[in-house]
């Protein structure tokens, strides 16, 4: 067997890693590159392999970064399946038509530039209807089942407790007269986390490749990011402010909105307006609620408990679809709450809503995710006294708050834990879905426990086991 790493190697964000077993290739991932903008468009346009030549593909959850470039992978001649969890399926449909609608519309803003400057024209990297394609590829499979991918090749999916649907895709192989386990763990949530449930520890495997975005930092309790979360929002409505958080539409946006509604029905936080403003995480809300099987137990007792059966907001919450909408949010006056898309700043209607309220010194900015190198949202979380937003420079004036603790990505300890959970088998471990900040300092920790095969493996490398 082969791996290559074509995406997310010794970075972040892009993932893709391509198997060769058996004369079959399957891709395990297919997400977006996100970084630079003049960078971004030829590094997602361009595959290291042939599209046409796969025999399958395996999604672990629907974030962007994952699934994002899936419509360009069909586009360019994929014509197989696409296997992922039946909720990641659900979500990943609605999250594809928005980012070809992204692609639409950044294509068609800077041709406008490029047609003043008599430079050729873009097409953008795929369509809504491109898009729309993928969803005839989806193969929705339960977790825990095990299924056929290819011959020798026997698939599982298992609980990632990342975002809802999220799943470590378990690869059991027989090749060559020989059997071996390959764990991918996609996106490794945490425990304890608002609405999911843990993450499952890997078992009996031979060659695991895994995750390291925070490799380098045990996260805080979540307990103390709720408490963190509250106080923000108290001494913001306290001096008469609002609190605007650039969020992920899918799984930040909904443990937040949980958290406010368990503060609002706690008495910890007044009854102030909350204002969920993006399309995508109105319909991943929704979504959120069609599956409420894979919720944890708290999650359950909560639903039961509330005079709604909701957990993500009844009428505590305004979810806004409409542009008007969206508009007349900053036409209100007093504290408020407001979660928009896209997470990193750099998209969408967040950016409206930050040019409205960032130089205003009552108002904070809350930063409750990694942010990738280049964007908006890293210049914010490191406090630049000047941003640029639509062309014009802003100077910040708002607090920025950041809260690590909310990640659902696994800190280092548990990073340790998992690898460790098969250290008496594992042959090799593989770092991906990392900067080196992460990688290295998480290789000493697992050589200290005696796992001294590991890897981080730069981008388009190979390793034959």
């Amino acid at each position: 067997m082969k791996i290559h790493f074509h995406g997310a190697a010794q970075t972040v964000t892009g993932s893709q890693h391509l198997l060769e077993i058996n004369g079959h290739r399957l891709l395990l991932e297919c997400g977006l590159f996100q970084g630079r903008r003049k960078d971004t468009y030829e590094r997602n346009r361009h595959f290291h392999f042939e599209p046409a030549t796969l025999d399958a593909v395996l999604l672990s959850h629907a974030h962007i970064d994952h699934s994002g470039n899936l419509p360009h992978l069909t586009k360019q001649g994929y014509e197989g399946p696409i296997y992922a969890t039946k909720a990641t399926a659900h979500l990943a449909n609605i999250m594809l038509l928005d980012s070809g609608h992204i692609q639409e519309y950044d294509a068609a803003y800077l041709n406008k530039k490029l047609a003043r400057q008599g430079k050729p024209l873009v097409e953008p990297l795929y369509t809504q209807l491109d898009a729309a394609h993928v969803a005839h590829h989806f193969v929705g499979m339960p977790y825990d089942q095990p299924f056929e991918v290819v011959p020798g090749v026997t698939a599982r999916f298992v609980e990632a407790g990342h975002i809802l649907g999220s799943a470590a895709i378990v690869l059991d192989i027989e090749e060559k007269g020989r059997t071996f386990r390959l764990w991918f763990s996609g996106d490794i949530g945490r425990r304890d986390m608002p609405l999911l449930r843990d993450p499952v520890l890997p078992s009996e495997t031979d060659y695991l490749l895994m995750e390291c975005t925070y490799g380098d930092k045990p996260h805080r309790d979540p307990q103390q990011a709720f408490e963190e979360f509250r106080e923000v929002v108290m001494r913001t409505v306290a001096r008469g402010g609002r609190i605007i958080v650039p969020a992920f539409a899918v799984g930040r946006t909904q443990e937040l909105v949980y958290c406010l509604h368990q503060m609002i029905d706690n008495g910890d936080i007044p009854r102030i307006p909350v204002y969920v403003d993006s399309p995508l995480a109105v319909n991943a809300t929704d979504i959120f609620r069609a599956h409420r099987e894979v919720f944890d137990s708290e999650t359950h007792d909560f639903i039961r408990n509330d005079v709604h059966h909701s957990a993500l907001g009844a009428d505590l919450v305004t979810y806004t679809r409409s542009v008007e909408e969206s508009k007349a949010i900053n036409e209100r006056s007093g504290p408020m709450v407001i979660i928009s898309a896209s997470g990193m700043a750099e998209t969408g209607r967040i950016l409206h809503h930050l040019k409205n309220n960032i130089e205003n010194p009552l108002n904070t900015i809350l930063i409750v995710s990694w942010q990738a190198p280049h964007t908006l949202g890293r210049r914010l979380a490191e406090r630049a006294e000047e941003v640029k937003i639509f062309g014009k420079v802003y100077k910040r004036k708002a607090e920025v708050a950041t809260i690590g603790g909310l990640s659902a990505h696994a800190g280092q300890s548990l990073l340790v834990e998992y690898a460790a959970a098969v250290k008496e088998r594992v042959k090799k471990v593989f770092l991906v879905h990392g900067e080196a900040r992460g990688a290295l300092p998480l290789m000493e920790r697992l050589k200290e426990i005696g796992i001294s095969e590991v890897y981080f493996p730069p981008e388009h490398t190979s390793f034959e086991i």
